[in-house]
């Protein structure tokens, strides 16, 4: 089972994604476990404070030291071996292949810290063992990139999709390509016709017309 432990100050946004679709059917069979920390549990002072002003000036607050410090040791107190991803905008493009690499170790367990404000106390870093980035734009939380990560990764448990090779002719299977294009009923919708090449039962064919129009991210 793969285990996930986020840290956020804002499970109400997460969780409902969490208990609907495949991820709820990757919990109910056992193959993926859905935990949550509330950042603010490790928060200062009596007001529970998990941020404050940047030294040397500027906008915006960021998140402290020492209650992500604290959320995360807690959890690997319980599990050492647990490894800590933050979503970040220096980090690494999440890829499919990356994703694949999640997903192969089923007794893996991730902690997803979502920051927020203006950003982290770049100390925070040394406890982070995958920094990942979705593109070049700016959220105002962890809490999607989270998501992201997640749905790629519980996906490709084995069990989880209907088809065997659901995970493995689709597009970024093998790289950068695209999957070839798709149709279902009706065959002529408004003059939209679907090739009639699809419709020919010849499978052979048919497997050459698809490697011809699968493409590549340009």
């Amino acid at each position: 089972m793969i285990k996930f432990t986020i840290i956020t100050l804002f499970q109400e946004a997460i969780e409902p994604y969490l208990k609907a679709s495949m991820m709820w059917k990757a919990a109910e069979k056992g193959l993926a476990e859905f935990n949550f920390v509330n950042l603010r549990d490790f928060g200062l002072g009596p007001h529970k404070s998990v941020d404050d002003t940047p030294y040397g000036g500027g906008d915006g607050m960021l998140l402290r030291c020492e209650p992500v410090f604290n959320a995360i040791e807690s959890i690997k107190a319980v599990n050492p071996e647990a490894k800590v991803i933050l979503p970040t905008p220096v980090g690494e493009i999440w890829a499919q292949a990356r994703a694949r690499e999640f997903a192969a170790d089923t007794d893996a367990h991730y902690i997803i810290l979502c920051p927020h404000y203006e950003g982290y106390d770049e100390r925070i870093l040394s406890i982070v063992d995958y920094k990942v980035s979705l593109g070049k734009y700016v959220l105002t939380g962890g809490e999607l990139p989270a998501l992201t990560v997640i749905d790629s990764v519980v996906r490709l448990i084995p069990g989880v999709l209907g088809g065997e090779q659901s995970a493995e002719i689709e597009s970024f299977s093998d790289g950068d390509n695209l999957e070839y294009p798709q149709y279902t009923k009706p065959a002529d919708f408004r003059g939209m016709k679907v090739p009639d090449i699809l419709l020919s039962g010849n499978h052979g064919e048919i497997a050459k017309w698809r490697a011809a129009h699968s493409g590549k991210v340009e």
